[in-house]
C-alpha cells in the first residue's frame, strides 16, 4: 500500500514501558510491547510489527503452567501501539501446526484486512506469512485475536491488544488490563480440543455429535474437565468446511433432557465449571503484576475482556470516570466512586482517575464465582504505605448503567429517523441432535443458513436485537461502530453510546443503528466464541462488493 523507496528508519521502541514521545512523558504499560520498525514512506509514518504465532509453556501462576498458543510466545500477545495518522503494518508468521489468522477486533479496517478465513482471506498455513496493513484512523482501545477456529485458538491464548493514541494523551500513566478465563485442566492435559462437532443436516434436533469429545462430562454433577466445541464438521459453507444448516424449533424453554434447565443456561453453567482460573494480563492471583501510581497523577486504565464471561470490576475507594467504551469517547462522563462497572466478552472500557490514595489499594472482580478471588489487581502508591486491609470490603453496589451514563444529546442516529434498511435478529437456542449440546441461533437458524443483512454503501441501517434464549449474547459487528438507541423499548438516557460489541441479556431487546460506510462482507456474531462455534454467526453483505474466492484446500474455519 505504501512504497518503501527512500524509507528512513527511526529508532524502534523498546519492549516494556512505552513513552509517547511528547512533553507529558506518559508511561504506558502492557505486559509486553511490540517493537516496531518505524519508517517514513511517501510522507507517512509507518510502524511495522511482526507477530509470530507459536506454542509456548506459559505460567499463569507459581503453581500452574499451561501449554498455550501465543503471539511472540507471550499472553497476551505483544501490544501494538500507534498514533492517529500512522500506518500500521503487521506481518503474521505462523509457526503453529494449524492454519491461523488475525482479526482486528473493533477496528474499522478495510475488508481485506479483517482476517476472516474463507470470507476475507485464506487462513495462514503453517510456515507461511501474511501482512496486514491499515491506517490508524480512530483512536482508542482495541484488540486482536485469531478468527480461525477461534473458540479453540483464542482459548489457547492467541490474542493481544491494539492501542491507537491521540496526538496528546493527557495522562501520566496508561495501563492495559486484559481479562480472561482458562480451562487449565484441559490445557495442562495437552490442550483444549474444540474439534469434532458436526452440526450438519438441516434439522436442529439432528445435529450429529457422534465425534464430540466430552471427556468426563457429567451434566448432573457438572464435573466437566474437558469439552469439545469447534471444527464442527462444517462442509459446504463460506468457511470451507462449515455447514450447520439448522432451522426450526428455537425455544429456551425446551430444557436439557433430564435437567429442566434451558440448553443455553446449561451450557453456560458447564463452561463456568470448566473455566476456573481467572487472569489479568495472563497471570492469576498473586502472580498479577501490581500497578504503580503516584498521588496526583492522572491514570488511564484500558480494560479488555478477551474471555467469554462478563466481569464486574470495582476500583476500591478511588473515584473514576468511564471515558470510553469500545474505543469510542463518552460525552462528559461523570465521576463515580465505589460503584463497579460490567465488561462483557469482547468489550473494552477505558477509565480515568486522579490518584488520591495515600496507601495501596486494589481493583477486583465482583463476579459471583470462587474464581473471582484470583482476579485482584494490586495498586501500589509510590511513596505511600502498604495497606494490609487493601482487599475488598463486602459492600457490592449496583454497577454503573452505561445506558444512562454521560451527557445526552448529539448522536448521529435516533429512533425517529427514516432508515434505508431495517433488520431484526432474534437470538435463540435449541438442543442438538444428541440432546447434550445446544445450538445457538439467529432467527431460528445457524450459520451459514442465516439470511445475511444486505446493504448498499451510504445506507442508514437499523437493527433490532432480541434475546429469546437463556444465555447472554455479546453481539459483535465487524468493520463498523453502531449507536445504541434503545433498551427494552426505552430510549437511552445517557450520552450517545457507540459500540462494536453489545451484550444482550436473556429477555432483553436493543435497537442499534449504523452507517454502511465500509464496503465488503462482514461478520455480525456472538462474541461468546463457543456460541459462535455453535451457530450464532450472521453476515453483512454490501451490494456490489466482490466475493472472496477461497482456496478449499486450506481448511478455512471462520469462527
Amino acid at each position: 500500500m505504501f512504497g518503501t523507496a527512500g524509507a528512513v528508519i527511526f529508532a524502534a521502541l523498546a519492549a516494556g514501558v512505552f513513552l509517547n514521545g511528547n512533553d507529558s512523558g506518559t508511561r504506558a504499560h502492557a505486559q509486553y510491547m511490540a517493537e516496531p520498525v518505524v519508517t517514513q514512506e511517501n510522507g507517512r509514518t509507518v510502524r511495522s510489527f511482526e507477530l509470530v504465532a507459536k506454542e509456548a509453556d506459559w505460567p499463569l501462576s507459581a503453581d500452574k503452567t499451561v501449554r498455550v498458543w501465543a503471539y511472540n510466545g507471550v499472553v497476551p500477545g505483544s501490544q501494538i501501539r500507534a498514533k492517529v495518522g500512522d500506518v500500521i503494518r503487521v506481518t503474521l508468521k505462523n509457526e503453529l501446526a494449524e492454519p491461523t489468522s488475525i482479526h482486528w477486533h473493533g477496528y474499522p479496517v478495510p475488508n481485506g484486512m479483517d482476517g476472516i478465513p474463507g470470507i476475507t482471506q485464506n487462513a495462514v498455513r503453517p510456515g507461511e506469512t501474511f501482512t496486514y496493513e491499515f491506517e490508524a484512523t480512530v483512536p482508542g482501545t482495541y484488540w486482536y485475536h485469531s478468527h480461525q477456529d477461534s473458540a479453540n485458538q483464542v482459548d489457547r491464548g492467541l490474542y493481544g491488544t491494539l492501542v491507537v493514541e491521540e496526538k496528546e494523551q493527557g495522562v501520566q500513566r496508561d495501563y492495559t488490563l486484559v481479562l480472561d478465563e482458562w480451562n487449565t485442566a484441559a490445557l495442562q492435559g495437552g490442550g483444549t480440543d474444540h474439534g469434532g462437532m458436526n452440526h450438519g443436516q438441516s434439522d436442529p434436533g439432528r445435529a450429529d455429535m457422534s465425534s464430540m469429545s466430552h471427556g468426563n462430562m457429567n451434566h448432573g454433577s457438572m464435573s466437566v474437565p474437558h469439552v469439545d466445541h469447534g471444527h464442527m464438521g462444517m462442509a459446504g459453507g463460506n468457511g470451507g468446511t462449515m455447514s450447520h444448516g439448522t432451522h426450526g424449533s428455537d425455544s429456551a424453554a425446551e430444557g436439557t433432557p433430564g435437567t429442566g434447565i434451558a440448553p443455553g443456561a446449561m451450557h453456560d453453567r458447564m463452561m463456568r465449571e470448566m473455566y476456573t482460573t481467572f487472569t489479568v494480563n495472563g497471570k492469576s492471583g498473586a502472580a498479577i503484576e501490581p500497578l504503580e501510581v503516584a498521588k496526583g497523577e492522572r491514570v488511564r486504565l484500558r480494560f479488555v475482556n478477551a474471555g467469554f464471561q462478563s466481569h464486574v470490576i470495582h476500583l476500591h475507594g478511588q473515584e473514576y470516570a468511564i471515558v470510553s467504551t469500545d474505543g469510542q469517547t463518552i460525552q462528559n462522563p461523570p465521576t463515580v466512586k465505589d460503584r463497579p462497572f460490567t465488561i462483557a466478552p469482547g468489550e473494552r472500557y477505558d477509565v480515568e482517575f486522579v490518584a488520591h490514595a495515600d496507601s495501596d489499594w486494589v481493583i477486583e472482580s465482583h463476579d459471583e464465582s470462587d474464581a473471582a478471588r484470583q482476579m485482584v489487581i494490586p495498586v501500589k502508591v509510590k511513596g505511600g504505605k502498604a495497606d494490609s486491609q487493601a482487599a475488598a470490603d463486602t459492600v457490592k453496589a449496583e454497577p454503573v448503567d452505561i445506558a444512562g451514563y454521560g451527557q445526552a444529546g448529539g448522536g448521529a442516529f435516533d429512533l425517529s429517523m427514516t432508515y434505508d434498511v431495517e433488520y431484526r435478529m432474534e437470538l435463540g437456542e435449541t438442543m442438538g441432535r444428541d440432546g447434550m449440546e445446544p445450538l445457538f441461533t439467529i432467527n431460528g437458524r445457524t450459520y451459514p443458513d442465516i439470511k445475511p443483512l444486505q446493504v448498499k454503501p451510504g445506507d442508514k441501517v437499523k437493527v433490532t436485537l432480541v434475546n429469546k434464549g437463556s444465555s447472554d449474547h455479546p453481539m459483535h459487528l465487524h468493520g463498523h461502530f453502531f449507536q445504541v438507541l434503545s433498551r427494552n423499548g426505552t430510549p437511552l438516557s445517557g450520552a450517545p453510546l457507540m459500540k462494536d460489541t453489545l451484550n444482550v441479556k436473556p429477555g432483553e431487546s436493543y435497537v442499534v443503528a449504523f452507517a454502511a460506510d465500509n464496503p465488503g462482507e462482514w461478520m455480525f456474531h456472538c462474541h461468546d466464541l463457543h456460541h459462535a462455534a455453535a451457530g450464532m454467526v450472521s453476515t453483512v453483505h454490501y451490494e456490489g462488493s466482490p466475493k472472496f474466492v477461497e482456496d478449499p484446500a486450506v481448511g478455512n474455519n471462520p469462527h
